[in-house]
């Protein structure tokens, strides 16, 4: 492996959350002009440190809450950190939420030149790859359409042809796979071998331990935006799936 291609230190990252809930509307406008709406802090990571190396597939699973999806934004630089560090090198492709960099009244082609703009690429760069990115996405002539007429799984279709595209350092997939159907899924776990096999740093988001097992050579495991665990994958995929079934035989017995 060569240099780490994303070191997180010490991350923390807090969110302020209204302590009581509003009766209306015009309640919450009032309380906000006078300056008496009462917030907690929720901490949604806390005292993360994590190395990913250069060309190595990682995956990061927890349960609902536990801060996969802050930790995601932050190493892609959405979010910003509440203390610590994110360090990154190279150039990242994120693929998060599917309608994140397309402009819906504008055509899946004039987007794919928006997201090469976004991703830092020259208007040269995005049309020598536009006919692979047209193959891939496999859309037909919706290509040509605004993309707020295309389905969930076109939309997921498009920006993964975009992403991986870009010939970036670093490519992370927060969930988008769960989109597609069972042939778009299976293409696109073949790009991120073919990826991987090219040293591409893999940042992986998901549910579907099938797949995090597949494609992350290692796991890293949230709880309550805290490192659990981090190994490979099959041992920590195990003691996720436990403390699941865990949680899940407690809640049975308090209900």
């Amino acid at each position: 492996m060569g240099a780490a291609t994303i070191r997180v230190t010490e991350l923390c990252k807090s969110f302020r959350v209204a302590r009581q809930p509003q009766r209306s509307l015009k309640e919450t406008a009032i309380r906000l002009l006078t300056r008496r709406l009462e917030y907690d802090t929720f901490l949604a990571l806390d005292k993360v440190t994590l190395e990913i190396r250069a060309g190595e597939a990682v995956a990061i699973i927890g349960a609902n809450g536990s801060g996969k999806s802050t930790l995601f934004k932050l190493i892609s630089g959405i979010l910003r950190p509440t203390s610590g560090t994110v360090h990154v090198s190279g150039r990242v492709s994120p693929l998060i939420e599917l309608s994140s960099g397309f402009h819906p009244e504008l055509s899946g082609v004039e987007n794919v030149y928006l997201n090469g703009a976004i991703f830092g690429m020259r208007r040269a760069e995005i049309a020598a790859r536009l006919g692979a990115i047209e193959r891939f996405a496999d859309i037909g002539d919706f290509i040509y359409a605004p993309v707020r007429t295309y389905s969930s799984g076109m939309l997921a279709r498009l920006a993964f042809a975009v992403a991986i595209n870009v010939e970036a350092d670093a490519l992370l997939i927060d969930e988008v796979l769960a989109v597609g159907d069972a042939q778009f899924q299976a293409r696109c776990l073949a790009k991120i071998d073919e990826l991987k096999a090219a040293g591409v740093t893999i940042v992986y988001v998901s549910h579907d331990m099938g797949s995090v097992e597949r494609i992350a050579d290692k796991v890293v495991l949230l709880e309550h935006g805290r490192v659990r665990r981090t190994g490979a994958a099959r041992p920590v995929i195990e003691e996720y799936l436990a403390a699941a079934r865990e949680g899940s035989a407690n809640a049975a017995a308090g209900a």
